[in-house]
């Protein structure tokens, strides 16, 4: 078992008092309006969980993957569409703190750490999936400026963020030749497509996100031309660890929803928590989930450390990290019966939230990729 730090502990309760204050309660309308809200998203900020790894020159909190791990198990007790788009939010800026130019950082990096501006990351198109090198979105430069045309689908924040880190083609040069650029909404040629209906996740907007001779200032591309790829991927150890993370609180909450009911659900003319078959249920859900922390925290530390299995340590606790959580999840819904079918009871909107889980950010069988290629490695 991973001890906390006193700092560590510290992080974890503001991050669980904000869940019992603020999120938890509004979950349920949140998911009914089917809506973000932005003065949730400012209060996080507030609280330094905008900028969790962004460098502190700039207002960000400098904190490490492993703290953010600590922040998004305990968001996501409250409310996962929130905690995620947090995690969105937070992997686009880690973007351009890293990689943009210092008057892009100085620009934007203020902004995002306070939640004044919320920020989307635009890779995945609809002919690519896990192929994401295959993206055909492209920017020709004209002059001072670039000229976009492509479409990104399955956008987290589309319509809703107010910049969009793109990742588009400025050559045929396969994963090479893939630039990053930052997109303000308003910019002339930007569109939203219709808000996806989705299985879970309904309060956080998803749709096509749409460049019509969308024309940007050269200076609003991130990095050097061709390496945009890179810093793509740069950012996905660190949010499979999130997902994993949320995946690990959402499943959490569902268990400790089942613990209550179990105790006060009478059947037979005792609780169900008295049967033999609930107590194995939940002891091995409890045990499961101790398990999949483990290895979370695990990856976490390796990530902070630069150790060189880090990338397959974090592949490998996405991938059980996230599966675990739906069943978990699922298993919380069995042992409320048929009252874990019914929203009033909030058990079935954590398992469809969680669902997703096994497919974004590499799907679970991509996870599978990077680990056997890691073992069969020379």
């Amino acid at each position: 078992m991973t001890i906390l730090t006193e700092e560590q502990s510290l992080i974890s309760e503001t991050a669980a008092k904000f869940t019992a204050d603020m999120l938890r309660p509004n979950s349920a309308r949140w998911e009914e309006e089917r809506t973000l809200d932005r003065s949730v998203l400012e209060a996080l900020g507030e609280l330094g969980f905008g900028g969790i790894y962004l460098n502190e020159d700039l207002g960000g909190s400098g904190l490490s993957r492993f703290d953010a791990v600590l922040i998004f198990e305990q968001l996501s007790k409250g409310d996962i569409s929130h905690a995620t788009f947090l995690s969105i939010h937070n992997m686009a800026g880690a973007m351009i703190d890293k990689f943009a130019s210092e008057e892009l950082r100085q620009h934007y990096i203020p902004k995002f750490a306070s939640c004044e501006l919320i920020a989307s990351y635009c890779l995945t198109e609809p002919g690519s999936g896990s192929d994401a090198a295959s993206l055909r979105t492209r920017a020709v430069r004209d002059g001072d400026d670039y000229v976009l045309n492509g479409s990104k689908m399955f956008i987290s924040g589309a319509g809703f963020s107010d910049v969009y880190v793109v990742m588009a083609r400025t050559s045929d040069d396969g994963a090479r030749g893939i630039s990053t650029f930052i997109v303000e909404k308003g910019t002339e040629g930007l569109s939203f497509g219709k808000k996806e209906e989705k299985m879970g996740w309904h309060a956080q907007p998803t749709a096509v996100v749409s460049f019509d001779n969308c024309r940007i200032p050269a200076t609003n591309r991130v990095g050097n031309e061709g390496e945009g790829f890179k810093y793509a991927m740069a950012g996905l150890d660190g949010g499979r660890l999130n997902i994993a993370a949320a995946s690990l609180g959402g499943a959490q909450e569902a268990l400790e929803r089942a613990l209550a009911y179990a105790k006060d659900r009478i059947q037979f003319g005792k609780a169900i928590a008295d049967f033999q078959a609930t107590q194995f249920k939940l002891a091995d859900m409890d045990i499961e989930l101790s398990a999949a922390r483990a290895l979370l925290y695990t990856a976490a530390q390796k990530l902070d450390a630069g150790a060189p299995d880090a990338s397959k340590a974090c592949a490998s606790a996405k991938r059980f990290v996230t599966d675990t959580g739906f069943k978990v999840a699922n298993d919380a819904l069995q042992i409320h019966g048929g009252y874990g079918y019914l929203r009033e009871y909030e058990v079935e909107r954590i398992v469809r939230d969680l669902r997703v889980h096994q497919i974004l950010e590499g799907t679970n069988e991509i996870m599978r990729v990077i680990v056997s290629r890691d073992l069969l490695k020379d």
